[in-house]
């Protein structure tokens, strides 16, 4: 009988440090393992929200409605020439926003919609140095209106992403998507297709953009347009820069045009070469010292003119506008049209060697 009870006693020992043994084990397991799968499950959580938001189909699906491929009427032939986008509704009328050389020249135009519908639309107005017109339509099959966002608030690095038709309307409605790569570019703008001939600042973007895209909304991820394609650099050494009007600026010519009115742009009242036009100078009888390597020519002056009150004269080489250099014509107009009709403007020039200052009151002139 005592013999059994030890064997109990013995058995019950045993069966106390195995139980200790195997507890201490698996706490042990549990401490170097949970931290594991807990870094796992974090990590797979990151990468499964990481690539959720790296889809911009959501953002797309909500404003792809209120862009539109413009077309306009060539030789009685429908063509495409760019794209706009809805950005204001007023009046039962849709207002659309583009660039004005995408309907420069023409008087008929259409919005072909994302469904493949072709709707009437008109021009309200258009400008040259921005590059921003208006447009409109009455239709109702245009509806959706895009939200408006800003560019100032936007950071270098932001993904963005336009909505276009490059090349023809087989490749209408088709998204991009980059990143924001600068901001405050200033680029230079051919009008003539020859030379500079004015200065714009843009925002730079690495997205693609292409012939077709101009006009169309740049947007931030929540699908607000913060600025308008409107330019490519194409140059055979250079990949992937675009360039988009801020919407800010945009919206302060839109607004203008919009109500009808024209944008009045200051006169100085002067006709104007390049000091680097050599052979267009020598044939108007102007010559410019070795020692001058920037600024404007005047090759006449406007009777009646600010310019003309000032003194200005034909021969006289401008050098700077309010104390800012300018080297060309592109450069001239840039810092001209900072200023609004009736501001002050002084003009830095070249006579005879010698540097003059005057400053004139700015006119209205919507030519200049």
């Amino acid at each position: 009988m005592e013999k059994g009870k030890s064997n109990a006693i013995v058995i019950i020992i045993i069966c106390i440090l195995l139980s200790f043994i195997c507890g201490t084990v698996g706490a042990y397991l549990v401490i170097t393992t949970v931290p594991s799968v807990s870094k796992n499950i974090v990590e797979n959580v990151s990468k499964l929200e990481y690539k959720e938001s790296s889809s911009i189909a959501e953002s797309v699906e909500r404003v792809k409605d209120g862009v539109v491929s413009v077309m306009v009427n060539k030789n009685d032939n429908w063509v495409l020439s760019g794209t706009g986008f809805a950005y204001k509704k007023k009046d039962n009328f849709v207002y659309v926003m583009t660039n004005n050389h995408v309907i420069a020249g023409f008087d008929e135009i259409r919005f072909l919609l994302d469904n493949g519908e072709t709707i009437e639309a008109s021009i309200v107005g258009g400008e040259t140095y921005s590059d921003i017109a208006v447009l409109k339509t009455s239709d109702p099959k245009l509806s959706t209106i895009i939200n408006i966002g800003k560019s100032s608030e936007s950071k270098v690095g932001d993904t963005v992403y336009t909505i276009g038709s490059p090349d023809n309307i087989s490749y209408r409605g088709s998204v991009t998507k980059g990143i924001l790569s600068g901001k405050d570019r200033l680029v230079e703008v051919s009008f003539s297709g020859t030379k500079s001939d004015y200065y714009m600042k843009v925002l730079q973007i690495d997205a693609a953009i292409n012939p077709g895209n101009s006009g169309g909304p740049l947007l931030n991820l929540s699908g607000e347009v913060i600025g308008i394609n409107a330019i490519k650099l194409v140059r055979q050494e250079i990949e992937g820069m675009g360039f988009a009007i801020p919407i800010e600026d945009a919206l302060n010519y839109a607004e203008t045009l919009e109500n009808g009115n024209t944008v009045d742009r200051p006169l100085v009242g002067i006709n104007m070469l390049d000091i680097s036009d050599q052979y267009y100078l020598w044939q108007n009888g102007i010559s410019i010292p070795d020692n001058i390597d920037g600024g404007v020519a005047i090759l006449s002056v406007v009777d009646g003119s600010p310019a003309k009150e000032a003194g200005l004269q034909k021969g006289d080489i401008i050098t700077a506008l309010n104390d800012k250099k300018v080297s060309s014509l592109a450069e001239f107009r840039y810092e001209l049209y900072k200023n609004k009709v009736g501001d002050k403007l002084d003009i830095t020039y070249i006579r005879n060697n010698k540097t003059n200052k005057v400053t004139i009151t700015l006119a209205k002139n919507s030519g200049q």
